[in-house]
């Protein structure tokens, strides 16, 4: 199941009646087209269009995962400006990812992870359909629902991982290499009928690869969402749930997978059924940790935010910054117990701000939930910084 979001695509058309598209465009029918289903691997160069690539496809006005090409979700995503995301990953025949409890699965050269960025164009969230006939993986969705705007792959080379953002174009045909990234303007509208307009950044290649360079000695791009705690949950496909990880087994996507009772599981930040401090945990280890860990770009500032960092001052109690600037907000420490409007972990989250916002990159507008989950957690916190 996709993330659900509390924000709806739409644009002012002329008149003042309401297009649900992107800011001054309309949207054209798709051409449908016949084309081979088996998706191609790129051992080098960088293709100029994601159709080159074959992982999707237009049909019946639907787009349409291609053979093998698999949907997974994870239990907390990253926030990406409301946007919601489709994931998939798509493995040589006949190879599989080794499993890892830990850290990221071990792909195999070959292997071309996807991730689409989208829109509904109505106040309903789109569903992920997904079907399992002839022994293969699809999903799609109507275009007329959605608005496709980026397309995201990693890629396993010889070499290792390389970053290519595609941007979609206004037909929502195909989507076009942007190296250098791209900016679209947007309209959002909540569920309480405001509306806020703001630019959609799509970063640029070298973004991309920072991000995903989690180890600051080796620089190495990594995909960060494949990895067991984020993938063991249960996914609805057409047949009925089934846990993602078993499902990899059985399709032979990955090796070495233990029970699921057995593997890590973080929580989905936004279940109110679990505890304050494991979905905040959740929501730090995904949205954060990718910096801040032992040896990532951001091991600097002694601010560690994994799901299994220490509570103390490397997690941000009444510790001071290294090196914030103006990121402070004039508040003393990262986290001050019991006082969220004292800490700073809240006043970097609600800032839009480039030179002050947590995370620096990624979004343009603030996450109204999961800051308040944040607050939540520190509100709940015993002690003081005295």
């Amino acid at each position: 199941m996709i993330q659900t979001t509390r924000a709806v695509l739409f644009a002012a058309a002329a008149g003042g009646a309401l297009t649900l598209s992107a800011c001054g465009e309309t949207t054209q029918s798709a051409p449908e087209v016949a084309t081979s289903t088996v998706p191609v691997f790129h051992a080098e160069g960088r293709p100029e269009k994601l159709s080159e690539w074959n992982l999707v496809r237009i049909d019946g006005g639907e787009l349409t995962l291609n053979d093998r090409v698999t949907p997974y979700d994870l239990n907390s995503a990253l926030f990406t400006d409301y946007a919601h995301k489709l994931r998939t990953v798509w493995l040589p025949e006949g190879q599989a990812a080794k499993y890892d409890g830990e850290e990221t699965f071990d792909f195999p050269v070959g292997t071309v992870i996807s991730k689409t960025f989208y829109y509904p164009r109505n106040g309903d969230a789109v569903l992920l359909v997904v079907d399992t006939t002839a022994g293969r993986l699809n999903a799609g969705f109507a275009l007329s629902d959605v608005r496709l705007i980026e397309t995201r792959l990693l890629v396993h080379r010889e070499e290792g991982w390389v970053a290519l953002p595609y941007v979609w174009n206004a037909e929502q045909t195909d989507a076009v290499l942007k190296r250098t990234g791209d900016a679209q303007q947007l309209m959002l509208a909540n569920d309480d009928g405001a509306s806020q307009d703001f630019t959609y950044i799509v970063p640029n290649a070298n973004q991309c690869a920072g991000c995903h360079a989690t180890n600051a000695t080796t620089r190495e791009v990594m995909p960060i969402g494949p990895k067991a705690r984020h993938l063991n949950r249960e996914f609805a496909y057409a047949d009925g749930e089934a846990n993602q990880l078993t499902s990899w087994s059985e399709l032979g996507l990955l090796s070495g997978a233990p029970e699921t009772s057995e593997a890590p599981r973080n929580a989905v930040w936004n279940d109110a059924s679990l505890s304050v401090d494991i979905r905040a945990r959740a929501y730090l280890d995904i949205n954060c940790a990718h910096c801040h860990n032992r040896v990532g770009p951001a091991d600097t500032s002694g601010l560690l935010l994994e799901h299994n960092a220490p509570v103390g001052p490397s997690l941000g109690l009444c510790k001071p910054p290294i090196a914030a600037g103006k990121g402070t907000g004039g508040r003393v420490f990262g986290i001050v117990p019991g006082e969220a409007d004292q800490s700073i972990f809240t006043y970097r989250m609600e800032s839009t701000d480039p030179s002050i916002m947590m995370p620096e990159l990624g979004r343009a507008l603030s996450h109204v939930e999961g800051t308040q989950l944040i607050a939540e957690w520190i509100a709940a916190m015993d002690g003081s910084c005295a």
